[in-house]
């Protein structure tokens, strides 16, 4: 490739082992509660992450699905970002 004369060539490394939001967030009013979880059959070069948002109990542990989503990578981190600026905070559970 040419660029202003010069040989320029990039090479670019997608890696296998990207970070990936993988926890929980519950929103303030504790009436909600989110897992992100990796795919493990999506492909490394092309991760996807599965979002599973559930209703609470008064204890805040969840109590009923209610949706589940399987989005890239960038999406998740988009997603994690705006709960947490939105107020959801990460807490510890163990999904499944």
């Amino acid at each position: 490739m040419t660029l202003g004369g010069a040989n320029v060539w990039s090479i670019f490394s997608y890696g296998s082992s990207i970070d990936s939001p993988n926890g929980c967030l519950l929103n303030a009013e504790g009436s909600r509660l989110i897992f992100f979880d990796r795919c493990t059959k999506s492909p490394k070069n092309n991760p996807k992450i599965f979002t599973h948002l559930f209703y609470t109990n008064h204890l805040g542990e969840p109590a009923g699905l209610k949706s589940t989503r399987k989005i890239r990578l960038d999406e998740a981190w988009e997603k994690w970002n705006e709960l947490q600026v939105q107020g959801w905070t990460e807490v510890s559970y163990n999904f499944g």
